[in-house]
Parts: C-alpha cells; structure tokens; sequence
C-alpha cells in the first residue's frame, strides 16, 4: 500500500517562500512519476510540478517555471517543491500524487496518477 504524506503548508506573505515535503512509503519509488498539483476553494484540482524518479526530468505548469522547484530525495524517498516569490491567487491545498508506471505522459492530468496525499493548506496573505 502506497501512502503519500504532504508537509510544510502554512501561511506566508506575498512574496515569500515555503518549502512542501511530500513523505512516500509502501513501495520502491524509483520508477515512479511523482507530482504536485493544488486546489483551490471553488476550483478545480490543477498541476503545478512533476518529475521521473529515475530520471530526474521535470515538468512545470507555465504559472510556476521559474519560481517553483520540484525535486527529489531518494535515500529519503522524498519529494520537495520549493516555491518562491508566491502569491495570492497561489492559496491553496496542494497535493502529491504517484504515478507508477514512470512513462505516462499526460502528466498535468490528475488521472494519469494513482495515488495521492491528503493534502496541505498554503496560505499566502497579500
């Protein structure tokens, strides 16, 4: 059983930093995709990151390149998203998801993943 554990949400100012964990257990991720995506109220779910576990290829949505990384930990079986200068309009819950195949590529489609984390709030005050 894969299970995803979101961390490091939190209430910062426009402008600021957080940094998001994503804690995976239950199997070897190493041929995974892992990504992030947020929500918020009102809207639909929305893809922010991606990266092959192998590879370390990543993908961003337009919105973040630039300001958002994602990376990975494999002694830690960790996933980051490291997000600078954020603002408003990023409040939101953000989500880790897995996809197992490593080879999907439709990867801003929360049905190309198979497993996803409960979620952690990002408040970002103006």
């Amino acid at each position: 059983q894969v299970q995803l554990v979101e961390s490091g949400g939190g209430l910062v100012q426009a402008g600021g930093s957080l940094r998001l964990s994503c804690a995976a257990s239950g199997r070897t991720f190493s041929g995974y995709t892992m990504g992030w995506f947020r929500q918020a109220p009102g809207k639909e779910r929305e893809f922010v990151a991606a990266i092959r576990w192998s590879s370390g290829i990543t993908y961003y949505a337009d919105s973040v390149k630039g300001r958002f990384t994602i990376s990975r930990d494999n002694a830690k079986n960790t996933v980051y998203l490291q997000m600078n200068s954020l603002k408003p309009e990023e409040t939101a819950v953000y989500y880790c998801a897995a996809e197992v195949d490593g080879s999907r590529r439709n990867l801003s489609k929360t049905y190309e993943y198979d497993y996803w984390g409960q979620g952690t709030q990002v408040t970002v005050s103006s």
